[in-house]
Parts: structure tokens; sequence; C-alpha cells
């Protein structure tokens, strides 16, 4: 692998969405050797990007070129369930072929499709058992795995393609915290050009540099994740200086176009007086007249200009200062009172996993631990009546909803607005307006088609739909919910769940994140069922 010649280099690129909505406009970009970090606020097209480079998306004009094989893992992944995991890993023609040729058959075909790849099988459990997925069969289906499962499964495809360029769109979606670490073990040993999207603080400290991508430009960092939020830090303060410096100069300069006006207004009634009295010669005083008329226009131009100049300064003063927005929302009617029972489960057999017994009571905040493949998922499934159980009786007592990982509870031909009266079909458009905006969809983002939202809107979206639906939800249960979220998005979240006055039931692998939630109770659930855990 030549590393030191791969490369991918986006020229004058230009992409619009079919609405007209204009996400680049003569986009430069040119990433080399080592790991990128890709960052950037929801919406800013980090994802779009990356499909771009991998040629899943076509410019509107402009260039991407790639040098050398590429290799690409979506932020989306869905596989076909009845594939098989040689599917998945490339190598089904490789074996059919070995397996042929072990078989007695001398067909020149088979060969070719071998090549010097004789020991792919070994090759291919190797990878699998480096990434946790050891106890896969290679003729297993998808279909059986876990979210998690699927996502290491498509990376340990592209670690046996070996591409000298790899896209990864938050990657660690889905992941446990021990698949979470071997993916780190993964990007910390690639050799080639490694370009990441993602939110997960301890992957985007594996990065040798990071771009941040705002309002369509790349800016540069070196260094890891930490490093440039130090730098991001000292460029905020200096913003934030330039911006009082700037509100300061607005002040003056509105003061002196006032005490300019003044002169002008005591100069206009002397000459009036002067002119009333007939002291001076009419030619002298007409003169007189139209030199301060000319005067006084110079005055005001001059002040008028100094002062357009100063809020000019100011507000590119205020453009350098990042305003990651806060989500508000006042929710009474979520209020659950204490001890009032919420939901119960005696004694329930989950459909893909085990047996449970669950009592959560007044406005408690559950933490929902577990391995991928536990049944996490399948557990708030079954609490929310949306996945019958093997036995048992769920006892549901209060409105509830259930926020799942794949957000697919939008109409992606709907817009924001009309989505969410879905869910409140009691409520006006103005109604339904006014609240979007507490979720920062305001004026034309609420008239957005869902299928055109980044994840990280789709999930405000969603999360907005559900709180405001009609009755409200006194029970919320939250299915990974900071997958496909920037940082800023996850403290936006976190801000909004503040104010939730019901039962919560998070299931994460974001122990950060949880912390935040002045979670009361913290669970875990394995083949035993769950039990409760200490989160240190």
């Amino acid at each position: 692998m030549s590393t030191f010649t791969v490369s991918i280099v986006c020229t004058d690129l230009g992409f619009a969405w079919p609405d007209g909505g204009t996400l680049f406009d003569d986009f430069q970009m040119a990433v080399g050797p080592g790991r990128t970090g890709l960052v950037g606020l929801n919406g800013a097209g980090k994802s779009t990007l990356l499909r771009l480079m991998a040629g899943d998306l076509a410019p509107t004009r402009g260039s991407v070129r790639v040098t050398g094989e590429l290799g690409y893992l979506p932020q989306d992944l869905t596989l076909d369930t009845t594939a098989r995991v040689d599917s998945v890993l490339g190598i089904a023609a490789q074996r059919a072929a070995l397996h042929a040729v072990e078989a007695g058959s001398v067909d020149e075909a088979h060969f070719a499709a071998i090549g010097d790849d004789w020991d792919v099988e070994e090759r291919a459990m190797a990878t699998l058992d480096g990434l946790g997925l050891a106890h896969l069969d290679l003729d297993r289906t998808t279909g059986e795995l876990s979210g998690g499962e699927t996502v290491m499964l498509a990376l340990a495809g592209q670690l046996l393609r070996r591409p000298d360029v790899l896209l990864l769109d938050e990657p660690t979606n889905n992941l446990d915290l021990v698949a979470r670490e071997r993916l780190y073990e993964a990007v910390e040993a690639w050799p080639g050009v490694l370009v990441v999207a993602g939110h997960d603080r301890g992957l985007m400290e594996l990065v040798d540099r990071v771009a941040d991508l705002r309002d369509g430009e790349v800016h540069w960092y070196g260094g890891t994740f930490s490093a440039y939020q130090n730098s991001l830090e000292v460029e905020q303060e200096a913003a934030e200086r330039m911006v009082r410096a700037a509100e300061s100069d607005v002040r003056r300069q509105k003061r002196e176009l006032i005490e300019a006006h003044g002169k002008l207004a005591r100069r206009k009634r002397y000459g009036q007086k002067m002119w009333d009295n007939k002291r001076e010669p009419k030619v002298v005083m007409a003169q007189r007249k139209r030199s301060a008329q000319v005067a006084a226009g110079k005055h005001r131009t001059m002040h008028g200009e100094r002062l357009a100049d100063a809020r000019e300064r100011l507000t590119e003063a205020e453009r350098a200062v990042r305003d990651d927005d806060v989500i508000r929302v006042d929710l009474p009617l979520t209020e659950v009172p204490e001890g009032r029972r919420v939901v119960a489960l005696p004694g329930v057999g989950l459909r893909f996993g085990p047996r449970v017994k669950l009592d959560v009571c007044g406005p408690e905040r559950i933490a929902l631990l577990g391995r991928n493949g536990s049944g996490k998922t399948t557990l708030l499934r079954t609490i929310a009546g949306l996945t019958e159980p093997r036995f048992g009786e769920v006892r549901r007592e209060v409105p509830m909803r259930c926020l799942p990982q794949r957000l697919d509870l939008l109409f992606d031909d709907l817009t924001v607005v009309e989505n969410v009266g879905r869910f409140a079909p009691g409520a006006s458009d103005n109604e339904i307006r006014a609240r979007l905006a507490r979720f920062l969809f305001r004026g034309r983002r609420a008239d957005q088609r869902a299928g055109s939202l980044s994840g990280g809107e789709r999930f405000r979206a969603t999360l907005a739909a559900l709180l405001l639906a009609e009755p409200a939800p006194q029970l919320l249960m939250l299915d990974e919910p900071t997958n496909n979220l920037d940082m800023a998005s996850v403290r936006q979240l976190t801000t909004a769940l503040e104010s939730y006055r019901g039962a919560l039931i998070v299931a994460s692998h974001d122990v950060p994140f949880l912390r935040g939630l002045c979670i009361t109770r913290w669970l875990n659930l394995d083949e035993r069922g769950l039990t409760a855990v200490d989160p240190r």
C-alpha cells in the first residue's frame, strides 16, 4: 500500500438537494495520509460530504478525486437480512471456488477466483475474532445479528479488503463499550488514509487532525479532538472579545451620530433666526444656508457610514462566535406523581431475550445497559407494545412513547410540521410551529421534508413529535439516543430532558451522557435478566 500517494481531493464542489437547498458551493478540500476526524454541527453536511467522496451522491458541479481503492462504512447501515456473513465480508465467491477445488474441480475459473488468497477463510475468521465476532459462522445470515454486530461485520469486510482510503460515518453507533474498544484498536492500526465522522470522544482522540465543517467550509486543526477543543476555546474567547469591542464601537458611533444631529439642528435654528431678523444681506445668508446644507449632508453621511461600518464589524464578529442553540421545552402534562406506578413487568419473557421483572414508579430515570444483542431494544419495544412477549403480560398505567434507534417514525415525504401534526391532530398549525420553535425548527426549517433532514435534525424532529404528542407521554423510552448526534446536539438533548417530568428509560452505551440525565437507577440486561449495577 503506497500511503504517501493516496489522497482525496474535492475541487470546486457544488451540491444541492432536489428541493433547491444548496449545501456546498465552490467547496475545496484535500485529505492526505493519516487519520482525519470530520466534525461539525448536525446539518453541516458531514454525511453528505462522505457520500460525495464515496460516489454515493453525484455533485451538481465540481469533482471529487480519490487516489487508490476506497472503502466506505455509512452511518445508517442496512444489510439484506437474508445475506450470509461471507457475502457481507466480500469473500463468498472465493469461498465457493475454494470449496469446489477442494472437492476435486479443476475449472480454471475457480482458480482465477481464488488467486493467491488460499487462506481467505482463515484471514476472515482472524479478522472477525479481532473485532469480537469469533462466534459468527461464515454461513450464518445477517438477519440474526444485532445492530452493533452488523456494524462490526461491515467493518470486518472493509478490513479484509484493505482499501487505500477508508471513510467511516459515525461508526460507534449501536456499539457497546467492549465493541467500541475493538473499533478504536482497528482505527489506531489503520495504515492508510482514514476519514471518520463521529461524536464519540474516545474515537476522535485517535485522529491526527480535525476538519471542522461549518457554513460550507472546512477549517483545519492539528492534533486530537482535545487539541481542537483547546484551539476552539481560544478562538471563541478572542471572537467574544471582538464582539464586545464591536458593540462598544456601535454604541459610540450612535452617540456621535446623535450629537452630530444635535449640532446640525442648533445651527439650523441659528441660521433661521438670522434669516428672520434680516441681520445680513440675503445673498450672504443664502450662500451660508447652502454651505450649511452641504456640510450637514457630508456630516450625516460620514457618521452614517461610520455607524454602518461599526455594525458590519459587529455582524462579522458575531458570525465568528458559535451559537449552539438550546432546546427549551415546558411539558407540565408529562408529570408523574411520586410513587405512582408507570409500568410493570411481573415476569415477562422477551421474544429475543431473557425473562425480565421490572417495576417503574413515579418520575424514575432508568439507565439500561448491556452488551450488543442482549435484548435492550426488544425490552423497550415490548414495554411500548410494539413487540409481543413470549409469555407474560406488560401492565401499562400511563401514556408512553418510544424513540427507536432507526428514527423511522417520520414520513420522508411530509414536512416537519406535518409529521408532528400526525402525533397531535388536535393542535393547530400555529400551535405546532410555536412548539417546534423550541426544538430549533423555526420558519422555513419547520417546512423541510423529513427525507432531507440530517441525522441530528431527524432526531430532534422525532423527539418533538413524541414529546408534543397527544396524550402527553408520561413514560419516555429512548433507544441509543446519542447515535448520529454531534456533541452540541447531545448537550441540547440533555437540556431538553431536564425539563421532562415523566418517567424515563434510556438504553445507551454513552455513559457520560447517561450521567448527565440524573439517573436514579442503573440496570444491566444479560441472559439472566435485569440486575442493578454501579456505573462507576
